[in-house]
Protein backbone atom coordinates (compact mmCIF):
# COMPACT_ATOMS: atom_id res chain seq x y z
CA UNK A 1 0.00 0.00 0.00
CA UNK A 2 1.47 3.30 -0.86
CA UNK A 3 2.09 5.35 1.99
CA UNK A 4 1.19 9.66 1.04
CA UNK A 5 3.61 12.03 2.77
CA UNK A 6 3.62 15.20 2.75
CA UNK A 7 7.20 17.20 2.60
CA UNK A 8 7.35 19.26 4.94
CA UNK A 9 9.53 22.80 4.60
CA UNK A 10 13.01 22.71 6.31
CA UNK A 11 13.26 25.22 9.16
CA UNK A 12 15.31 27.85 8.83
CA UNK A 13 17.88 28.72 11.84
CA UNK A 14 16.30 32.35 13.64
CA UNK A 15 17.60 35.04 11.84
CA UNK A 16 18.48 32.81 8.93
CA UNK A 17 15.44 33.56 6.62
CA UNK A 18 15.71 37.47 7.49
CA UNK A 19 19.41 37.60 7.23
CA UNK A 20 18.73 36.23 3.14
CA UNK A 21 15.59 38.95 2.58
CA UNK A 22 17.87 41.74 3.71
CA UNK A 23 20.69 40.58 1.74
CA UNK A 24 17.98 40.55 -1.40
CA UNK A 25 16.52 43.87 -0.31
CA UNK A 26 19.91 45.65 -0.13
CA UNK A 27 20.61 44.60 -3.64
CA UNK A 28 17.69 45.72 -4.83
CA UNK A 29 17.90 48.59 -3.11
CA UNK A 30 21.61 49.35 -4.41
CA UNK A 31 21.31 48.66 -8.43
CA UNK A 32 22.33 50.98 -9.90
CA UNK A 33 19.51 52.92 -12.93
CA UNK A 34 20.55 53.28 -16.49
CA UNK A 35 18.51 56.05 -18.56
CA UNK A 36 17.82 54.50 -22.02
CA UNK A 37 17.95 56.26 -25.20
CA UNK A 38 14.44 58.15 -25.19
CA UNK A 39 15.29 59.55 -22.04
CA UNK A 40 19.06 61.36 -23.61
CA UNK A 41 16.48 62.08 -26.39
CA UNK A 42 14.00 63.77 -24.52
CA UNK A 43 16.75 65.87 -22.47
CA UNK A 44 18.42 66.78 -25.35
CA UNK A 45 15.51 68.82 -26.82
CA UNK A 46 14.81 70.64 -24.00
CA UNK A 47 18.55 71.30 -23.86
CA UNK A 48 18.27 72.91 -26.99
CA UNK A 49 15.35 74.44 -26.58
CA UNK A 50 16.51 75.81 -23.69
CA UNK A 51 19.72 77.40 -24.86
CA UNK A 52 18.85 78.69 -27.96
CA UNK A 53 17.54 82.07 -27.27
CA UNK A 54 20.82 82.81 -25.73
CA UNK A 55 22.60 81.45 -28.64
CA UNK A 56 20.66 83.38 -30.72
CA UNK A 57 21.17 86.53 -29.07
CA UNK A 58 24.92 86.15 -28.99
CA UNK A 59 24.34 85.37 -33.30
CA UNK A 60 22.47 88.85 -33.28
CA UNK A 61 24.71 90.44 -31.47
CA UNK A 62 28.00 89.61 -33.57
CA UNK A 63 25.88 90.93 -36.92
CA UNK A 64 24.93 94.02 -38.22
CA UNK A 65 21.91 95.66 -38.70
CA UNK A 66 21.26 95.00 -42.68
CA UNK A 67 22.05 91.52 -41.69
CA UNK A 68 19.33 90.98 -39.39
CA UNK A 69 16.59 92.48 -41.66
CA UNK A 70 17.29 90.11 -44.23
CA UNK A 71 15.72 86.76 -44.94
CA UNK A 72 16.27 84.32 -44.27
CA UNK A 73 18.02 85.68 -40.67
CA UNK A 74 21.33 84.72 -39.79
CA UNK A 75 22.11 81.21 -37.99
CA UNK A 76 25.88 81.44 -37.44
CA UNK A 77 28.34 84.41 -35.57
CA UNK A 78 29.03 87.14 -37.81
CA UNK A 79 32.47 89.40 -37.23
CA UNK A 80 30.91 92.35 -35.17
CA UNK A 81 30.49 91.29 -32.12
CA UNK A 82 33.59 93.37 -30.06
CA UNK A 83 32.35 96.38 -31.72
CA UNK A 84 28.55 95.87 -30.85
CA UNK A 85 29.61 95.22 -27.54
CA UNK A 86 31.59 98.34 -27.31
CA UNK A 87 29.16 100.54 -28.70
CA UNK A 88 26.10 98.89 -26.05
CA UNK A 89 28.95 99.59 -23.50
CA UNK A 90 29.31 103.35 -24.42
CA UNK A 91 25.75 104.00 -25.70
CA UNK A 92 24.07 102.59 -22.94
CA UNK A 93 26.38 103.03 -19.58
CA UNK A 94 26.32 99.93 -19.12
CA UNK A 95 29.28 99.84 -16.65
CA UNK A 96 27.51 101.92 -14.17
CA UNK A 97 24.31 100.10 -15.18
CA UNK A 98 25.85 96.94 -13.94
CA UNK A 99 27.34 97.90 -10.88
CA UNK A 100 23.76 99.70 -9.59
CA UNK A 101 22.05 96.37 -10.44
CA UNK A 102 24.85 94.06 -8.89
CA UNK A 103 24.20 96.07 -5.61
CA UNK A 104 20.15 96.44 -5.64
CA UNK A 105 19.59 92.98 -6.52
CA UNK A 106 22.39 91.82 -3.61
CA UNK A 107 20.85 94.62 -0.89
CA UNK A 108 17.65 93.25 -2.04
CA UNK A 109 18.43 89.19 -2.37
CA UNK A 110 19.98 89.57 1.57
CA UNK A 111 17.22 91.70 3.24
CA UNK A 112 14.25 89.24 1.67
CA UNK A 113 16.13 86.12 2.99
CA UNK A 114 17.05 87.33 6.53
CA UNK A 115 12.84 89.05 6.73
CA UNK A 116 11.44 85.97 5.29
CA UNK A 117 13.44 83.82 6.87
CA UNK A 118 12.84 85.58 10.50
CA UNK A 119 9.21 86.28 9.27
CA UNK A 120 9.01 82.50 8.33
CA UNK A 121 10.07 81.21 11.76
CA UNK A 122 7.23 82.83 13.48
CA UNK A 123 4.49 82.17 11.57
CA UNK A 124 5.17 78.46 11.84
CA UNK A 125 6.76 78.08 15.07
CA UNK A 126 6.24 80.50 17.77
CA UNK A 127 2.30 81.16 18.99
CA UNK A 128 1.03 84.73 19.77
CA UNK A 129 -2.66 86.51 19.16
CA UNK A 130 -3.36 87.02 15.58
CA UNK A 131 -1.34 85.07 14.15
CA UNK A 132 -3.40 83.85 12.00
CA UNK A 133 -4.87 87.08 11.02
CA UNK A 134 -1.64 88.76 10.13
CA UNK A 135 -0.32 85.42 7.71
CA UNK A 136 -3.67 86.53 5.73
CA UNK A 137 -2.71 89.71 5.12
CA UNK A 138 0.59 89.20 4.36
CA UNK A 139 -0.83 86.58 1.70
CA UNK A 140 -3.42 89.15 0.45
CA UNK A 141 -1.08 91.38 -0.37
CA UNK A 142 0.38 88.79 -3.27
CA UNK A 143 -3.63 88.92 -4.56
CA UNK A 144 -2.89 93.25 -5.12
CA UNK A 145 -1.48 93.85 -8.76
CA UNK A 146 1.41 96.05 -7.91
CA UNK A 147 0.52 98.50 -10.76
CA UNK A 148 -1.85 99.54 -8.09
CA UNK A 149 1.26 101.03 -5.69
CA UNK A 150 2.54 102.92 -8.23
CA UNK A 151 1.02 106.81 -8.13
CA UNK A 152 1.05 106.28 -3.70
CA UNK A 153 4.87 104.85 -4.02
CA UNK A 154 6.13 107.48 -6.54
CA UNK A 155 4.54 110.26 -4.63
CA UNK A 156 6.25 108.56 -1.04
CA UNK A 157 9.40 108.72 -2.87
CA UNK A 158 8.75 111.87 -4.42
CA UNK A 159 8.56 113.37 -0.84
CA UNK A 160 11.52 111.81 0.45
CA UNK A 161 14.00 113.40 -2.48
CA UNK A 162 14.98 109.88 -3.45
CA UNK A 163 13.85 109.97 -7.35
CA UNK A 164 16.72 108.73 -9.43
CA UNK A 165 18.64 107.14 -6.15
CA UNK A 166 19.22 103.51 -5.69
CA UNK A 167 16.99 103.42 -2.27
CA UNK A 168 14.07 104.12 -4.09
CA UNK A 169 14.11 100.60 -5.83
CA UNK A 170 15.55 99.06 -2.67
CA UNK A 171 13.13 99.73 -0.37
CA UNK A 172 9.89 98.67 -2.25
CA UNK A 173 11.64 95.81 -2.18
CA UNK A 174 13.38 94.46 0.81
CA UNK A 175 10.22 92.32 2.01
CA UNK A 176 8.42 89.71 0.25
CA UNK A 177 5.22 88.15 0.98
CA UNK A 178 6.04 85.02 -1.18
CA UNK A 179 9.03 84.75 0.47
CA UNK A 180 7.91 84.51 3.90
CA UNK A 181 4.84 82.02 3.18
CA UNK A 182 7.72 80.05 1.16
CA UNK A 183 9.85 79.37 4.35
CA UNK A 184 6.70 79.48 6.82
CA UNK A 185 5.91 76.67 4.64
CA UNK A 186 9.44 75.10 4.57
CA UNK A 187 10.42 75.71 8.46
CA UNK A 188 6.65 74.01 9.91
CA UNK A 189 7.98 70.31 8.81
CA UNK A 190 11.87 70.98 8.52
CA UNK A 191 12.20 72.70 12.02
CA UNK A 192 10.95 70.11 14.73
CA UNK A 193 9.45 72.11 18.21
CA UNK A 194 11.45 69.97 20.27
CA UNK A 195 14.80 70.84 19.11
CA UNK A 196 13.32 74.38 19.68
CA UNK A 197 12.56 73.62 23.64
CA UNK A 198 15.49 71.77 23.72
CA UNK A 199 17.45 75.34 22.97
CA UNK A 200 15.05 77.10 25.26
CA UNK A 201 15.74 74.59 28.31
CA UNK A 202 19.70 74.80 27.60
CA UNK A 203 19.06 79.07 28.30
CA UNK A 204 19.43 80.21 24.55
CA UNK A 205 17.68 83.45 23.88
CA UNK A 206 16.00 84.44 20.46
CA UNK A 207 19.02 85.76 18.72
CA UNK A 208 21.37 82.68 19.46
CA UNK A 209 18.23 80.51 18.93
CA UNK A 210 17.76 82.28 15.38
CA UNK A 211 21.50 82.40 14.56
CA UNK A 212 22.32 78.30 15.59
CA UNK A 213 19.03 76.58 15.39
CA UNK A 214 16.84 78.31 12.53
CA UNK A 215 19.17 79.50 10.04
CA UNK A 216 20.93 75.95 10.08
CA UNK A 217 17.57 74.08 9.41
CA UNK A 218 16.65 76.86 6.79
CA UNK A 219 19.46 76.81 4.80
CA UNK A 220 18.24 74.86 1.95
CA UNK A 221 14.78 77.11 1.62
CA UNK A 222 16.72 80.36 2.06
CA UNK A 223 19.26 79.33 -0.70
CA UNK A 224 16.80 78.63 -2.88
CA UNK A 225 14.33 81.77 -2.18
CA UNK A 226 17.71 83.51 -2.32
CA UNK A 227 18.57 82.49 -6.10
CA UNK A 228 14.57 83.31 -7.22
CA UNK A 229 15.09 86.63 -5.53
CA UNK A 230 18.70 87.59 -7.21
CA UNK A 231 16.35 86.96 -10.19
CA UNK A 232 13.79 89.22 -9.66
CA UNK A 233 15.24 91.96 -8.43
CA UNK A 234 18.15 91.98 -11.33
CA UNK A 235 15.17 91.88 -14.05
CA UNK A 236 12.72 93.92 -12.71
CA UNK A 237 12.14 96.97 -15.07
CA UNK A 238 9.06 98.40 -14.13
CA UNK A 239 9.14 99.69 -11.31
CA UNK A 240 13.19 101.15 -11.56
CA UNK A 241 12.04 102.49 -15.32
CA UNK A 242 9.59 105.22 -13.52
CA UNK A 243 11.96 105.65 -10.13
CA UNK A 244 15.67 106.01 -12.10
CA UNK A 245 16.58 107.93 -14.92
CA UNK A 246 19.08 107.08 -17.79
CA UNK A 247 21.74 109.05 -15.53
CA UNK A 248 21.87 106.65 -12.81
CA UNK A 249 19.86 102.95 -14.25
CA UNK A 250 20.16 99.61 -13.65
CA UNK A 251 20.64 97.38 -16.38
CA UNK A 252 17.02 96.44 -17.33
CA UNK A 253 16.39 100.75 -17.56
CA UNK A 254 20.19 101.22 -19.43
CA UNK A 255 19.02 98.66 -22.27
CA UNK A 256 15.47 100.96 -23.05
CA UNK A 257 18.36 103.76 -24.07
CA UNK A 258 19.44 101.47 -26.83
CA UNK A 259 16.25 101.43 -28.37
CA UNK A 260 16.02 105.11 -28.79
CA UNK A 261 16.08 106.25 -32.28
CA UNK A 262 14.32 106.24 -36.00
CA UNK A 263 15.71 103.06 -36.87
CA UNK A 264 16.82 101.16 -33.90
CA UNK A 265 20.24 98.93 -34.27
CA UNK A 266 18.98 95.27 -33.32
CA UNK A 267 22.30 93.96 -33.28
CA UNK A 268 23.43 96.60 -30.33
CA UNK A 269 20.29 96.01 -28.51
CA UNK A 270 20.90 92.28 -28.60
CA UNK A 271 24.67 92.58 -27.68
CA UNK A 272 23.44 94.88 -24.52
CA UNK A 273 20.90 92.25 -23.55
CA UNK A 274 24.02 89.80 -23.32
CA UNK A 275 26.41 91.80 -21.79
CA UNK A 276 23.09 92.28 -18.81
CA UNK A 277 23.05 88.33 -19.17
CA UNK A 278 26.32 87.29 -18.67
CA UNK A 279 26.30 88.25 -14.74
CA UNK A 280 23.35 85.97 -14.21
CA UNK A 281 25.29 82.64 -16.15
CA UNK A 282 28.62 83.73 -14.11
CA UNK A 283 26.29 83.44 -10.68
CA UNK A 284 24.73 80.33 -11.26
CA UNK A 285 27.94 78.46 -12.56
CA UNK A 286 29.74 79.88 -9.51
CA UNK A 287 27.11 78.95 -6.71
CA UNK A 288 25.01 76.15 -8.77
CA UNK A 289 26.77 73.29 -7.22
CA UNK A 290 25.87 74.91 -3.97
CA UNK A 291 23.17 75.86 -4.80
CA UNK A 292 21.60 72.65 -5.79
CA UNK A 293 23.84 70.84 -2.59
CA UNK A 294 21.94 72.74 -0.16
CA UNK A 295 18.76 71.57 -1.96
CA UNK A 296 20.06 68.19 -1.75
CA UNK A 297 20.63 68.47 1.94
CA UNK A 298 17.02 69.96 2.77
CA UNK A 299 15.61 66.73 0.99
CA UNK A 300 17.20 64.16 2.52
CA UNK A 301 15.65 63.20 5.68
CA UNK A 302 18.36 61.65 8.12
Amino acid sequence: MAVLTSATPKEEAPGEGDGKRRTRTRGKAGRHLYAGWFTYVVLGFFTVGSLFPLVWTAIAASRDNARLAETPPPFWFGGNLGSNLQAAWTDANMGKALINTVFVAGTVTVSTVLFATLAGFAFAKLRFRGSNILLLLVIGTMMVPPQLSVVPLFMAVAELEWTNQLQAVILPMMASAFGVFFMRQYLINALPTELIEAARVDGAHSLRLVWHVVFPAARPAMAVLGMLTFVLAWNEFFWPMIALTQDNPTVQVALTGLGRGYIPDQSVIMAGSLLGTLPLLIVFAVFGKQIVGGIMQGAVKG
